[in-house]
C-alpha cells in the first residue's frame, strides 16, 4: 500500500529518540515526504548529526538537531520551544525516546531480573524517561496545537505481551502506563483538532534496546527491521489520519490503518 503523504510537505515534526533505531527510521520516512524535522536525542553525538545529515539528503525541507533529557520538564519545554522557533509551529510530536531493560541488566532477555533484585536508580531512570518524558513534551506542545486547532501526538509503545512479560519490569509497565495515558489524553483533547495515537512495532526490533549478540532476537523468536515504522508514521503524521484519535496501531501488521489497528491489548475504553 502506497503511504499517504498528504499535508506532510513542510509539516513541522519533533521526534525524540531520533538519532537511532525506530526514531531514525521514522525521521527518514518523514524527510522523504518533505517534512521539517527536529530530531532530538539525549545528548550531542555523531549519530545524531549523521541522522540529521541523512534526513536532509533524503529530502527534508529543514532539519535541526536537538538534545536534552526529556525527563526534565524544563528541558522538554526547551525542545518544544526550539522547534517552534525554528519552524514557526509544531504540528506533530512523536514521543519515541525511551530506555529499556539494559539499564537493569545486560542479560535481561536471557536471565530475567526479579523486581526486588533491580537497582532502584535504574528502575527510576527507566520510569522517568518512559513516562515523564512523553508527559513533559506533550504538556509543552499541546497548548500551541490547541490554539491552532490542529496537531498530532504519536506515542511509541510496545506489545501487550512485553508489558507483562517476566523480567521486563519496569520497561513493560511504563509502556502500559503510556498507553493508558494516551487514551486519557485523546479524551481530554476531543473536539480540539489534536489527535493522540499509539504506534508500536509489533515485536522486538533490531535496535539498541536489545543487548548486542550475533543471534539476538525477541522472546517470540522474531527481530523486526526498524523500517517497519516508516509507513504507519507517514499516515499518522499526514492529513489522512485527521480526526483519528485514541487508536493503537501495530506497524508489523501495516497494510493500511484498518489492518494495523489493534486495540485488544490496550487499556479498555470507558463505556
Amino acid at each position: 500500500m502506497t503511504p499517504d503523504r498528504s499535508g506532510l510537505s513542510g509539516r513541522p515534526v519533533l521526534i525524540t529518540g531520533g538519532a537511532r533505531g525506530l526514531g531514525r527510521e521514522m525521521a527518514l520516512a518523514l524527510s522523504a515526504a518533505g517534512a521539517r524535522l527536529a530530531i532530538a536525542a539525549s545528548g550531542d553525538s555523531p549519530a545524531l548529526h549523521r541522522t540529521a545529515d541523512d534526513c536532509a539528503a533524503a529530502g527534508a525541507r529543514e532539519v535541526i538537531a536537538l538534545w536534552g533529557d526529556v525527563a526534565d520538564a524544563e528541558v522538554a519545554a526547551r525542545l518544544v520551544a526550539e522547534t517552534e522557533t525554528a519552524f514557526g509551529r509544531l504540528d506533530v510530536l512523536v514521543n519515541n525516546a525511551g530506555r529499556g531493560m539494559r539499564l537493569v541488566s545486560e542479560t535481561f532477555n536471557t536471565e530475567p531480573t526479579r523486581f526486588w533484585e533491580a537497582d532502584p536508580a535504574a528502575w527510576r531512570r527507566i520510569t522517568e524517561i518512559n513516562t515523564l518524558g512523553p508527559f513533559h513534551l506533550a504538556r509543552a506542545a499541546v497548548p500551541g496545537m490547541v490554539a491552532r486547532g490542529f496537531g498530532k501526538v504519536v506515542n511509541v509503545s510496545t506489545s501487550d505481551r512485553t508489558m507483562v512479560r517476566r523480567g521486563y519490569a519496569p520497561y513493560g509497565p511504563t509502556k502500559a502506563y503510556l498507553e493508558a495515558a494516551s487514551r486519557i489524553w485523546a479524551q481530554d483533547l476531543e473536539g480540539t483538532g489534536v489527535d493522540v495515537n499509539v504506534l508500536l512495532p509489533g515485536g522486538a526490533a533490531d535496535t539498541d534496546l536489545l543487548p548486542p549478540a550475533p543471534d539476538r532476537k525477541g522472546a517470540d523468536g522474531m527481530l523486526l527491521d526498524p523500517a517497519v515504522m516508516q509507513a504507519p508514521i507517514l499516515w499518522l503524521a499526514s492529513d489522512a489520519s485527521n480526526g483519528v484519535t485514541g487508536g493503537r496501531f501495530v506497524a508489523r501488521l501495516w497494510d493500511g490503518p484498518e489492518a494495523a489497528r489493534d486495540d485488544t491489548g490496550a487499556p479498555p475504553r470507558l463505556m
